[in-house]
């Protein structure tokens, strides 16, 4: 006769328990678990560290069941298992299968979290299309392995990142004690390089942080946008916790019980009328006169006010290095203010200016209507990272320049600005690169940032990107992209020793690097093809890059 154990099973986090029973054989591979319990043997069962908050965040958004005995909240390890079946090799198995054997699974860097590499000041600002720092130092350091079987790299040697973007390598390599030179044809982006890399009086930071928040909020109080949001919030709450509960909702999306487009459709229908009568109970405007630029298009007008208030406080801030951080936290405020769904931040479709089903939360959210607290929020994590990377920061050489690669003289370039190193490389020479060359047809450099442009006036130079997205990936596309990335290489090498080493990481779907490695004098002496995992982008298929490593012929 077969006996069972009785499990009351909580599925909406509202104490409406649903009455289950297992097999008692199967309790023996099917322990029930706190989540401080669960957190321990999800970490032995992947091979890193998973948090109670992250198992927290599963029972949240339903992707396993809540079981709660005698009010204590606990979890299977069968959901668990079912749950996290991805890991522990299938997915490496699923990844060789749709890509290759040589795929490298070494450089998948999958132990990692996201905290890790995201660590210090490379987030201080969000950058589409970087590479993660664990990357970079594998092949800067001085392990050797199965795989790396030499050191390219050694302390007090120079590297070169000519696409340089938010800095990633030249920060890796300030890590090890091996000077940097970081160039890219985008302003802003030298600007974020620079910010992250720079030294810094911490307090005096701190205390233009104070004097400007002060600043916002005192334009705030002459105004009733915190009333409103704070009325809006609240119907949203109820409406929220009526229609989109915790977690039933999402559990219940997992298990195909809800029609998430007509449901959610016919929900945020049923708000919009309680929405607008609270905008016109408190009289707000939402979109601004003028359409003409990007900020004018994707920010409304309370958000629009308060980013030139804080902009304006900037300005008058003397020391260059401060002023350059502060606004560093402001375009990291404002990207994340822009009147567009959650879902939509990397890509922006149209300007969204009403309340909206929000398919990344499981419920009806709401436009931002002022800086405050994301600028708060950034101010507060920009700190904390400048003082985590400068515990690991060592006393060699950093510089990232604006200019075009193709044509840049980098060693007049340094010694406008540090004639000390700029001895160095002209004694030493360049050891080599590691860089990531723009993919063909595929990013808008300047365009990603267009909010910032507007706001601080950089002169934009869309037409000297590398293989810009809005130029596509047609022939003649592909065959600029091919001249460009060449004349790059043929440019830099004047500053190389001889025996360089030359690190470029890439997609190369249209096989354009044997031809770039001989317009250039060089030769492919190896491939490095690494799976690319935890993307952002919606599609998250099985995808590779090789990071191919030059040396002269």
């Amino acid at each position: 006769m077969e006996s069972f154990l009785l499990l009351l099973v909580d599925m909406n986090n509202k104490n409406q328990f649903e009455l289950i029973k297992i097999k008692s054989d199967e309790t023996k591979t099917c322990s029930l678990l706190t989540v401080k319990e669960a957190s321990n043997w999800a970490s032995e069962y992947l091979g890193k560290n998973i948090t109670p908050s992250n198992i927290s965040y599963l029972i949240q958004y339903g992707r396993i069941p809540k079981i709660s005995i005698n009010g204590t909240t606990q979890v299977s390890t069968k959901d668990l298992i079912e749950y996290y079946k991805s890991y522990n090799g299938s997915r490496e198995i699923e990844f060789k299968n749709k890509l290759g054997e040589d795929l490298n699974w070494a450089l998948s860097f999958d132990q990692y979290k996201e905290a890790e590499t995201t660590k210090h000041v490379h987030r201080l600002h969000p950058y589409k299309g970087k590479f993660i720092p664990q990357l970079v130092e594998y092949f800067l350091d001085d392990h050797t392995d199965a795989f790396k079987k030499e050191v390219y790299f050694r302390k007090n040697d120079i590297v070169l990142d000519p696409f340089s973007g938010s800095g990633t390598t030249v920060i890796q390599a300030c890590e090890l004690g091996i000077h940097g030179i970081g160039i890219d044809v985008s302003a802003f982006n030298t600007l974020i390089g620079n910010s992250k890399i720079s030294k810094y009086d911490l307090p005096n930071i701190q205390s233009e942080i104070y004097r400007i928040t002060n600043a916002l909020k005192k334009f705030l109080s002459q105004t009733n946008t915190i009333e409103f949001e704070e009325t809006l919030l609240r119907e949203l709450y109820d409406f929220n916790n009526k229609y989109f509960p915790v977690p039933d909702y999402k559990y219940k999306l997992q298990n195909r019980e809800i029609n998430e487009p007509v449901y959610s459709n016919e929900k945020e229908k049923a708000f919009l009328p309680k929405y607008y009568k609270i905008l016109n109970e408190y009289k707000i405007k939402l979109t601004q006169d003028k359409n003409e630029s990007f900020l004018d298009r994707w920010y409304l007008q309370h958000i629009r006010e308060e980013i030139q208030i804080v902009f304006d406080e900037i300005k008058q801030v003397k020391d260059l290095n401060v002023r350059n951080i502060l606004s560093v936290i402001l375009s990291r405020t404002i990207r994340s203010c822009r009147a567009t769904t959650h879902a939509d931040l990397a890509t922006l479709n149209e300007p969204m200016t009403t309340t909206y089903y929000c398919a990344k939360h499981g419920k009806i959210c709401k436009p931002l209507f002022s800086i405050l607290k994301w600028w708060q929020t950034y101010s507060k994590d920009t700190i904390t990272r400048l003082f985590q990377f400068e515990k690991l920061r060592t006393d060699s050489f950093e510089l990232l320049l604006t200019g075009d690669s193709r044509s840049v003289d980098i060693l007049n370039e340094v010694k406008k600005l540090n004639l000390e190193f700029s001895k160095l490389i002209k004694t030493q020479g360049i050891k080599g690169i590691f860089s990531s060359p723009p993919y063909v047809g595929l990013i808008n450099y300047h365009e990603q940032h267009a909010y910032a442009y507007d706001l601080f006036g950089f002169e934009r130079k869309d037409e000297l990107e590398i293989g810009p997205l809005y130029k596509g990936q047609g022939k003649e596309a592909k065959k600029n992209y091919v001249e460009g990335i060449s004349a790059v290489l043929n440019n830099c090498k004047k500053y190389f020793v001889k025996d360089y080493n030359v690190f470029l990481v890439a997609n190369d779907k249209y096989n354009m690097y044997p031809t770039i490695a001989e317009n250039a004098g060089m030769q492919i002496a190896n491939q490095f093809k690494r799976p690319v995992l935890n993307r952002t982008e919606k599609d998250k298929g099985a995808y590779s890059e090789t990071i191919f490593h030059l040396k002269a012929k």
